[in-house]
């Protein structure tokens, strides 16, 4: 499991592969001095229900992978979690199948 790290101490965590397309995402809208909301869910574990963190150009983020290696990306992932962005909030959607599997 990757983390998220909102503001300095708030604590996201999210699978190492889906946080990779989530960067892509969250780093081109900063790029164009975009704001956003991030959208989750809570698991049930951590008393379920929903969270949202709004991100601007001015938010410290840091992206802490569990491993070194670089995940492929699927572009239609980026596409889809892109999408969610232009709905109104970032949403972690599950992957695409891709055109080879």
């Amino acid at each position: 499991m990757g983390t998220l790290i909102y503001g300095g101490d708030f604590e996201i965590e999210i699978d190492d592969r889906m946080l990779a397309h989530l960067k892509i995402v969250i780093i081109g809208k900063l790029r164009r001095a975009e704001s956003c909301a991030l959208s989750w869910t809570v698991a049930k574990a951590q008393g379920s229900g929903r969270e949202t963190i709004w991100i601007n150009p001015h938010t410290a983020l840091r992206f802490r992978f569990d491993t070194a290696e670089r995940h492929p990306i699927n572009a239609q992932w980026v596409a889809a979690i892109a999408e969610t962005a232009n709905k109104g909030d970032i949403q972690l959607v599950a992957e695409p199948p891709t055109a080879a599997g």
